[in-house]
């Protein structure tokens, strides 16, 4: 594939290539004639080219490089909708009254910021159907950690709070240009129909902070500063204080910032 556009390091730019590798990434959208897109950072249109293969309904494009806006329009004309903006400052739910399926090869240096915006958005529905998007490994790898893992920690709960998370493929450095020095991981995730109702999401970061700052201590110092009367909750809930933040489901998490919300009322 023939690049018109030198990729830019301070938007954290890898163009992907592989074709192959591209075709695999559209099949799991499931897209549809009936489907909504939106694609995050288009670059030079490798992954649009074949997500309109696809024939969409309408295809939605988050761009900020302006002459990579302009080489998408120059390429797809009226067959995209683009949007030259930040995608940390777009308000996703607004785009469209379809729900989306999202794709993104997500800018490695903002990639768990986007992730965590998209989650910890309080509307009363899913703007989205799912997401497939594209992470450095090694942010994969702690976004799909289990309970007493090395990996495991605040984006690890975060991200299985809302949506579940499937591992699709690895995707090697060279399937990019410019090459990154890192493998590549693609996850889908998918809205869960029952989860635990926060009444404001940020309580849980609030709460996850606290205790993973000391990830190395006993819970007990972490919900001493969260609770004025922690053994109460520690009896509500059956917490054994000799655990450490690590050793707690995800599940409990959601469980604790419940209490923490009660108790700020």
């Amino acid at each position: 594939m023939k690049l018109l556009h030198s990729a830019k390091k301070s938007l954290g730019q890898n163009f992907l290539i592989d074709k192959n590798i591209i075709k695999k990434i559209v099949e799991v959208g499931n897209i549809l004639p009936k489907s909504t897109v939106l694609e995050i950072g288009a670059g030079t249109g490798n992954l649009t080219e074949y997500i309109l293969k696809k024939k969409p309904k309408k295809l939605f494009i988050i761009e900020k490089d302006e002459k990579l806006v302009e080489q998408l329009k120059e390429r797809f004309d009226k067959k995209i909708h683009i949007i030259n903006e930040d995608v940390l400052n777009v308000s996703e739910n607004l785009i469209c009254p379809d729900k989306l399926i999202v794709y993104g090869n997500l800018p490695y240096n903002i990639s768990t910021q986007i992730l965590s915006k998209w989650i910890t958005n309080d509307h009363q529905y899913n703007w989205y159907e799912n997401y497939i998007l594209m992470f450095q490994k090694e942010v994969a790898d702690r976004i799909l950690a289990q309970t007493n893992s090395k990996n495991f920690g605040r984006l690890s709960i975060l991200s299985n709070w809302k949506l579940d998370v499937k591992k699709i493929l690895n995707v090697n450095a060279s399937c990019f240009v410019p090459k990154p020095k890192v493998q590549s991981t693609l996850l889908k995730f998918t809205p869960k129909k029952n989860y635990l109702k926060l009444k404001n999401s940020k309580n849980l970061e609030i709460v996850t902070r606290v205790f993973f700052n000391q990830r190395r201590k006993k819970i007990k110092k972490p919900l001493n500063q969260l609770f004025k009367k922690s053994g109460k909750i520690v009896e509500k809930l059956k917490l054994n204080i000799d655990l450490r933040p690590q050793n707690l489901s995800p599940e409990t998490y959601y469980l604790i910032t419940k209490e923490y919300e009660s108790l700020r009322n």
